[in-house]
C-alpha cells in the first residue's frame, strides 16, 4: 500500500486541454472578442469549450445523483450506461438527449470522440472493471465508494490512473468538508495530545439492506427492463432475485462489501488522513450471529455477519505513536465518553479520537469536530488553518477535469484507504483470527488460505 498522498499531477501532462487551447487563440489573435454571446456562454453560462462532456456508468440511485450534481455544475451529460431501465428512469428522463447504453464497454468504445469523463455508480462488483475500462479509453473518472471490491482490484486501478494523468476522485464527499481540515489541523497542533487509540462506528448494518441471510431459493423471472447477465458483470453466475438487486446488494458477498465497504470510506477516511496512518499491519474481527459476538468461524458465506467489531493495528510513523483503531456497526459503538453531556450521546455513524490530553469526536462526512472537555476549544480556536480549503466534492474534480490540480481524494489517496476497508472486510472471513498483513504484497502471512479472497476469478468474457 502506497503513502496516503493526494494525487500526483494528473492532466497536467495532458498537451492539449481545452484550457491551453483558449489561451493560444487568444494569444495568436483578437477574434474571440467578437464570436456571439451564445458561443462563449452568456451571464452564469459556461462557454462549450469549458464544459466536460460525461457519461454516466450507471444511472440510477446515488450514481443519479452524482450525474445531476455534475450537470448542475455545468457539466455536458452526453451517455448514460445502465442495466435497469427501471433503476435509471430518473436519469434518462432529465437528460433526454444523452445516448443510452446497457455495456459501458460498447459505450466506451461507440462514444470514444465525445466524450471527457466518466462517473462510476454501480454495485461495488462492477466499479473495478468499469473504472479501468475508462481510465485504458484515457477519461478522467468518478467512482463511488469504496473504490473497488477487492484488494487487487484497488491496487491495480490505483497504478493505471496514476499511469493514465488523468483527473480521479472518489465518491467520499466528506473529504472536501470543513470538518474534516479542523480535524487534521486540530489532531496535528495536539489540541487533544498523543492519539493512540480510535473509535469508527456505523449504523448502516442491517437498516438499508439485510445480512445474516442465506441464499433464497426461489427462482422468480428476471424483469425485462434488468439486462441480469450485464448485472452481474465479472462474478460468478447465479439466477437473478430481488434479494440482490436494485438495492439490497450491498450485503452479499458476491456483490457489495457490507456496512465496512458503504461507510468505511466516510468514516476511516478522517483518522487515516489526519494521523497519517498508512497501512496497517495486523487486522481482527469479532462478529455477530444471533445477537451474541463470538471469536470462531461459525460464518455465513453468502452474506455479511449480523454485526462485527474490527481491531486494525496502524505501526508508528515517525514521530507519531502506533494506533488501534476499531471498527463497530450492526447496533454495536464505543462506549460514550463520560465527559460527554448527560442526555447527548454520540452520532450514529462517527469518529472518537482518545488522546493524551482529551478527546474529539465528530460524525460520518466530515462532521464538524468536538472537543472533550469543551474547553479545549479556546486551545483549538488558536490554531492555524493550514489546509486549503475545497470549493466542493464534485467541483474539485470537474476542475481537474479542465487541466486545474488533482482532487484531494484522487485515486493515490483514495486507492490507499479503500485498502484498508477492504483488509477489514477481509478479516470478517476468519473471525477471532488476528491477521497479520504484509501490505507491500498483498498477503496475509500468518493465513496463507485467505489469500485466495484478496482477488476473485472473473467470469469468461470480463477483464480488469
Amino acid at each position: 500500500m502506497t503513502q496516503h498522498t493526494p494525487g500526483q499531477t494528473a492532466n497536467r501532462s495532458r498537451k492539449h486541454t481545452r484550457r491551453t487551447f483558449l489561451s493560444a487563440t487568444a494569444a495568436a489573435g483578437f477574434s474571440f472578442t467578437i464570436v456571439p454571446r451564445h458561443v462563449l456562454g452568456g451571464a452564469g453560462q459556461l462557454p462549450p469549450s469549458e464544459r466536460v462532456n460525461i457519461a454516466g456508468i450507471g444511472a440510477g440511485g446515488m450514481a443519479g445523483g452524482d450525474i445531476a450534481t455534475v450537470a448542475r455544475l455545468g457539466a455536458n451529460i452526453v451517455a448514460l450506461c445502465d442495466v435497469d431501465d427501471v433503476r435509471a428512469a430518473g436519469s434518462f428522463n432529465a437528460f433526454p438527449n444523452a445516448r443510452r447504453y446497457k455495456d459501458f464497454r460498447v459505450m466506451l468504445e461507440k462514444e470514444a470522440k465525445n466524450i471527457d469523463a466518466v462517473t462510476v455508480g454501480t454495485p461495488d462488483h462492477i466499479h473495478a472493471v468499469a473504472s479501468m475500462a475508462a481510465l485504458r479509453a484515457g477519461k478522467h473518472v468518478y467512482c463511488q465508494k469504496p473504490l473497488t471490491h477487492t484488494l487487487v482490484e484497488c491496487r491495480e486501478l490505483t497504478r493505471a490512473a496514476r499511469s493514465a494523468a488523468v483527473a480521479t476522485s472518489m465518491g467520499n464527499q466528506g473529504h472536501a468538508s470543513e470538518g474534516s481540515r479542523l480535524t487534521n489541523e486540530w489532531l496535528q497542533a495536539g489540541v487533544i495530545g498523543e492519539v493512540r487509540e480510535v473509535h469508527v462506528w456505523s449504523d448502516r448494518a442491517g437498516q438499508l439492506w439485510k445480512q445474516g441471510i442465506g441464499r433464497p431459493t426461489d427462482m422468480p423471472a428476471v424483469p425485462s427492463t434488468l439486462d441480469w447477465d450485464l448485472w452481474l458483470g465479472p462474478v460468478r453466475e447465479r439466477p437473478y432475485h430481488h434479494a440482490y438487486a436494485p438495492v439490497s446488494w450491498r450485503g452479499w458477498w458476491d456483490f457489495g462489501t457490507g456496512a465496512l465497504g458503504d461507510m468505511g470510506c466516510h468514516i476511516i477516511d478522517h483518522p487515516v488522513w489526519a494521523l497519517n496512518l498508512g497501512a496497517p499491519t495486523s487486522v481482527e474481527a469479532r462478529t455477530t450471529i444471533d445477537g451474541t459476538l463470538l471469536a470462531d468461524n461459525r460464518l455465513n458465506y453468502e452474506t455479511y455477519p449480523l454485526a462485527a467489531i474490527i481491531y486494525y493495528d496502524f505501526p508508528a510513523r515517525g514521530t507519531l505513536p502506533p494506533v488501534r483503531m476499531i471498527w463497530y456497526d450492526g447496533g454495536l459503538m464505543p462506549a460514550t465518553p463520560v465527559e460527554v453531556p448527560a442526555g447527548q450521546g454520540l452520532p450514529g455513524n462517527g469518529v472518537l479520537y482518545v488522546g493524551s490530553e482529551g478527546k474529539m469526536y465528530h460524525g460520518s462526512h466530515g462532521g464538524m469536530p468536538q472537543l472533550l472537555p469543551a474547553a479545549l476549544h479556546e486551545k483549538a480556536n488558536q490554531v492555524a488553518k493550514t489546509i486549503e480549503r475545497s470549493p466542493g466534492h464534485y467541483e474539485e474534480w470537474l476542475a481537474a477535469c479542465k487541466g486545474g490540480k488533482p482532487p484531494v481524494d484522487a485515486f493515490d489517496y483514495s486507492g490507499p484507504l479503500t485498502e484498508t476497508v477492504l483488509l477489514g472486510v477481509l478479516s470478517l472471513r476468519a473471525p477471532g483470527r488476528r491477521l497479520e498483513w504484509d501490505s507491500a504484497n498483498q498477503k496475509v502471512t500468518n493465513a496463507p488460505e485467505l489469500n485466495q479472497y484478496v482477488h476473485i476469478e472473473y467470469r469468461k468474457g470480463w477483464t480488469l
